[in-house]
C-alpha cells in the first residue's frame, strides 16, 4: 500500500498538464529516538508553551503566530491572513525552465521527492512529459508551495516516474570566501602532489550507498538492547591524540605504502590496551568514537 501522499496538484508542461502527487524520498522512521522522561517515575515528559514575561503556560486556542519588527514587539499574523497569500504554485507545478544538470551548484540541493501521476486519466500525459523530459540531458525547474512556503524544485525522470528536488534559494546559502579567505597557501611540491595522487587512485571506486553503514546507529540499538536487559554499561577509555609528529612527506609515502590510516591507530591504541584482547580493544575504540560523534 502506496504512503499518504505529501502534495496533490497539477504538473503543466506549457499547455499539457496532469494530476501528480509528491511522495517524501527520504524518512528517519527507522532511526533511533529517545523521549524525554521523569527519571523517578519513568513517565514520559509532555512539553508545554509558556510566556516568556508572565510564565504562565498558555493553552492551545491562544497560540498564535507573530513577526517581531523590534525587539519584543510584534505584529500578530493570523491563519487566514496566510491564505490570503495566494499564488499559482500553491496547487501547481509549473515547468519555468529547462537547464543542464551540469549547472545546478549542488549545495543548492534540498529535499527530494518522488512525483507520480494521480490517478490512471493522468497517465497519458505523465508520460509524455516524462519521456520527453528523457531525450533531454537537462532538469526541469519550476515553482511549488510546501508547507506555506514557495520553493523552486529540480524535476528529473526516475524509472516510471519524476524525482523532484527542492532547491534552496541565494539568501539561504553562506559565501564559502567568508570561511575560506583565512587559509593559506603554501607551497606544496610537486612531488608531494603526486603522491596524494597516487593515493587517491589506490581508493577509485564507484558510489553504491549499499556499502554506506550507519555504525552509530548499530551501537545506538546494542546499547539499548543491552540496557533494557539490566547488563552494565562500561564506559571505554578516552582516545589519546598521538604524540609523534610525522612530517607530510613521509606520511604520505606510508600511506601509499597501506601503512597508514587505520592500522596506525590500531597499533597505538593497542599499546595503551596491554593485556585487553582485541575484541574488546576495537569495541572501545568504537563505542569512543560513536560518543565523540553524538
Amino acid at each position: 500500500m502506496a504512503p499518504r501522499a505529501y502534495w496533490k496538484g497539477t504538473l503543466k508542461l506549457s499547455l499539457v498538464s496532469c494530476p501528480v502527487v509528491l511522495y517524501p524520498a527520504t524518512t528517519a522512521a527507522e532511526k533511533t529516538r529517545f523521549h524525554l522522561i521523569n527519571r523517578e517515575t519513568g513517565n514520559r515528559l509532555k512539553q508545554q508553551m509558556v510566556d516568556s514575561e508572565t510564565g504562565d503556560v498558555v493553552e492551545s486556542d491562544q497560540k498564535g503566530r507573530g513577526y517581531e519588527l523590534r525587539k519584543g514587539k510584534y505584529v500578530e499574523i493570523e491563519p487566514e491572513e496566510l491564505e490570503a497569500v495566494q499564488i499559482e504554485s500553491n496547487h501547481t507545478i509549473d515547468i519555468e525552465s529547462f537547464v543542464p544538470s551540469e549547472e545546478i551548484d549542488q549545495r543548492y540541493l534540498n529535499h527530494p521527492y518522488y512525483i507520480a501521476p494521480d490517478g490512471k486519466a493522468a497517465v497519458d500525459a505523465f508520460a509524455v512529459i516524462r519521456d520527453a523530459m528523457k531525450d533531454q540531458d537537462r532538469v526541469a525547474l519550476a515553482k511549488i508551495v510546501l508547507t506555506n512556503r514557495e520553493h523552486m524544485i529540480a524535476i528529473e525522470p526516475l524509472g516510471k516516474g519524476l524525482l523532484g528536488t527542492t532547491l534552496r534559494f541565494p539568501y539561504e546559502l553562506r559565501e564559502e570566501d567568508q570561511f575560506f579567505d583565512d587559509i593559506k597557501s603554501p607551497k606544496i611540491t610537486k612531488d608531494m602532489v603526486e603522491l596524494a595522487s597516487h593515493i587517491l587512485q589506490t581508493k577509485a571506486a564507484h558510489f553504491d550507498p549499499g556499502k554506506f553503514k550507519d555504525e552509530y546507529e548499530t551501537a545506538l540499538k546494542a546499547l539499548v538492547k543491552r540496557k533494557a536487559s539490566g547488563k552494565t554499561i562500561e564506559l571505554p577509555e578516552p582516545e589519546e591524540r598521538p604524540s609523534n609528529v610525522v612530517s607530510l612527506m613521509d606520511a604520505l609515502k606510508q600511506s601509499l605504502k597501506g601503512r597508514g590510516g587505520k592500522k596506525t591507530a590500531a597499533k597505538s591504541h593497542g599499546r595503551r590496551a596491554t593485556g585487553r584482547n582485541r575484541s574488546a580493544r576495537k569495541t572501545h575504540r568504537s563505542t569512543a568514537r560513536h560518543r565523540k560523534a553524538g
